[in-house]
């Protein structure tokens, strides 16, 4: 009874015995120190080599990972995949080079991958019972941005802030200046959020005997990726020290002659007051300029950002409108073909009626019965088969119909957004 089985049931006995089977102490484990490493959204191949088959159809190979339930990432058994027990995440992004199974390269192809992807696959040959291991590690990155967050009175330095999210894995963060010498700033804070991604921040105070470019970069060096950004600090923007000599010169008037001390401390108070006022002014106007330049590079990116949406844009109108053009093109058909298919099927009961016609000219009815049923019987076949074939190009025809209408709705969708971000750009660059 065995022989009699269908593919679908020996597919479930085999993935049966394979969950059956011990997956310690009886394979022979190779090349442990395998790690590919990938971006979100690329597509890798996660190497593994087996024996080279006699007959490559009678491959099978069993991809996994041990954390999962199901386990089960890719198997194939005869030429056959089986997806009955393949957990569901990897279902449609994996896939084997066929053309390469003779040499015994079983190396599995991976599409699309996410942050869920990360761990440890097992390419299992149960003919040879061998298995390897793969380490995969998909990495996300993004910029920095470097915001002001205060003046530090007591170094009268300007503090710094550098932020970035969406990470992964976990990278560092260094603050340098002007001369690419690694600044002392306090101790970063990482933070790993519900998805999985960490968002790392640092804070540096900047003085004025540091170069005025200050850089700030996040390197991993796990996925060989660097982000940095930097910033500008004019001189005009650090405080200055106080100065004592004010202070001992007073001491020493006031010493001499304390009968011009009191003249002299009003008038050294209003001065001092009008300095301090003049050095916080200052500090404000420098304060608004790089708050502005700050602003001004993030309007840019903004904008930059706003004509790619629009590029974007662009290219899907104008792919609708290809699709739509194509449609228009086979509803034309459909309709030439329906109109050919009634054209028949008229023609077909014109012969009819002359087939009717010599029949009753015929002297004997038995002939006449039996011409009449064979030819009408042939004719009338036709005719169904061709009303069946007109009715199907009329659901072509309404498909098509329904499809052009929802183009034509994306367009308008899409050149309403389009309008929308043109706006926005206008408003971005008043």
């Amino acid at each position: 009874m065995i022989h009699k089985l269908d593919g679908q049931v020996f597919g479930c006995i085999y993935i049966f015995l394979l969950l059956l089977q011990p997956r310690e102490g009886q394979s022979q484990e190779t090349d442990l120190s395998q790690t590919v490493k990938a971006m979100l959204g690329d597509d890798v191949v996660l190497p593994c080599q087996v024996k080279p088959p006699e007959d490559p159809t009678q491959t099978t190979v069993e991809w996994g990972r041990p954390d999962l339930k199901p386990r089960f990432v890719f198997v194939l058994h005869n030429q056959k995949e089986y997806i009955a027990d393949q957990n569901k995440v990897y279902r449609g992004r994996t896939s084997l080079f066929n053309d390469k199974l003779k040499n015994g390269n079983v190396s599995l192809k991976l599409s699309n991958v996410r942050h869920s992807d990360n761990g440890k696959y097992r390419c299992y040959n149960p003919k040879e019972k061998t298995e390897s291991f793969v380490e995969l590690l998909v990495g996300t990155i993004s910029s920095p941005h470097i915001s002001l967050s205060g003046l530090d009175k007591s170094s009268s330095g300007v503090m710094l802030d550098c932020s970035s999210a969406s990470w992964y894995p976990k990278p560092e963060i260094l603050w340098l200046d002007g001369e690419e010498n690694i600044m002392s700033a306090g101790s970063a804070e990482k933070i790993k959020g519900p998805d999985g991604l960490y968002s790392v921040s640092s804070r540096v105070t900047v003085e004025k005997r540091h170069n005025n470019n200050i850089t700030c970069r996040l390197t991993q060096k796990d996925i060989n990726q660097t982000r940095e950004t930097y910033i500008y600090v004019p001189d005009g923007f650090f405080m200055a020290q106080p100065d004592c000599s004010v202070c001992i010169s007073f001491n020493i008037i006031l010493a001499i002659a304390f009968a011009f001390g009191a003249v002299f401390l009003i008038w050294m108070k209003r001065k001092s007051k009008n300095t301090k006022k003049k050095i916080s002014d200052e500090c404000n106007k420098e304060n608004e300029k790089l708050l502005t330049k700050v602003k001004n590079s993030n309007t840019e990116k903004e904008i930059q950002k706003s004509y790619e949406e629009q590029r974007r844009i662009d290219e899907q109108i104008e792919a609708l409108i290809e699709m739509s053009k194509y449609l228009e093109e086979q509803k034309k058909q459909l309709a030439d073909q329906k109109q050919e298919a009634e054209k028949m099927v008229e023609g077909n009961e014109g012969k009819l009626r002359e087939v009717d016609e010599d029949i009753r000219k015929e002297k004997t009815i038995e002939k006449k019965a039996q011409g009449y049923l064979i030819l009408k019987g042939i004719i009338t076949t036709n005719n169904q088969g061709l009303l069946e074939r007109m009715k199907g190009h009329q659901n072509v025809e309404l498909m098509t119909d329904k499809l052009m209408n929802k183009t034509q709705e994306e367009v308008t969708k899409l050149n309403e957004r389009k309008m929308e971000i043109e706006n926005h750009i206008m408003e971005l660059k008043s």
